[in-house]
C-alpha cells in the first residue's frame, strides 16, 4: 500500500475506534516501519517520517513509535529521530522504539534510546521474528539480552532473568526448527550478578 492508502486506513481505525465508548476503547498506536531505512527503498529521509507522523497526529492516534524493522539504525540516527519524532508527538504520545539486530547495532540503539529518555522498547524471546516481506532482515532484540543489559545498568526491569532464560526451554520445546539467539542464555549470568533493586 502506499502511504496515502495507510493514512486512510488510519483514518478508518480511528474512527471506528470513537464510535466506541470511551471507557472501553483501545489505545491506538500507530507505528512507523522502516523508519531507519528500507531493503527496497534504501535511505529512508528523516523527513519522510516526521511527515508520516505528523500526518498520523492530525488523524488523532493515540501514539506513534518507530520501528527499524530492517536492522538498519545506528545509535546517533535513533537520538536524532527520537528527538524530532517527540517534538511532534510530545512524550506522552511517543510509543517507543522497535529494534533489530541485523547488523548487531540492536542494543546500542537501546542505549541511544535511553540516553534520549525513551522508556518502552519492544523484544522477543530468544530473538525470534524478522520480516517476511523485507529480505536479509533477522529477529528482533533478544530479551533475555535486553533485560540482562538493563539490570546490570542498574534499570530495575521487573523481570526474574534466571526465570526469562529458563523460559527459552519451553520455546525450544514449542518450535524445534527454529534458531534461538541471545548470549546472555549462552554465556550465564555473570559471577556475582546482582539485579536492579530501583
Amino acid at each position: 500500500r502506499t502511504h496515502a492508502q495507510m493514512l486512510e486506513e488510519v483514518r478508518g481505525i480511528v474512527e471506528l475506534l470513537k464510535a466506541q465508548p470511551k471507557a472501553s476503547r483501545p489505545r491506538f498506536e500507530a507505528g512507523l516501519s522502516t523508519a531507519f531505512g528500507c531493503t527496497y527503498e534504501g535511505v529512508v529521509p528523516a523527513g519522510k517520517v516526521l511527515e508520516l507522523t505528523e500526518a498520523l497526529m492530525k488523524l488523532d492516534v493515540d501514539e506513534v513509535g518507530l520501528s527499524d524493522s530492517v536492522g538498519y539504525a545506528n545509535p546517533r540516527q535513533v537520538k536524532d529521530l527520537v528527538i524530532a519524532t517527540r517534538a511532534i508527538t510530545g512524550e506522552a504520545r511517543f510509543a517507543g522504539l522497535h529494534m533489530h539486530n541485523t547488523r548487531g547495532q540492536g542494543l546500542a540503539n537501546v542505549v541511544a534510546g535511553l540516553e534520549v529518555g525513551v522508556t518502552t522498547y519492544d523484544s522477543s524471546l530468544a530473538g525470534l521474528g524478522g520480516c517476511p516481506f523485507a529480505p536479509g532482515a533477522t529477529g528482533n532484540i533478544v530479551t533475555e539480552d535486553l533485560v540482562f543489559m538493563l539490570e546490570a545498568m542498574g534499570l530495575r526491569t521487573g523481570i526474574d532473568l534466571p526465570k526469562l532464560i529458563a523460559t527459552r526451554d519451553i520455546l525450544r520445546d514449542a518450535l524445534p526448527s527454529e534458531e534461538l539467539y541471545g548470549y546472555t542464555a549462552l554465556a550465564g549470568l555473570p559471577l556475582g550478578f546482582q539485579p536492579a533493586t530501583h
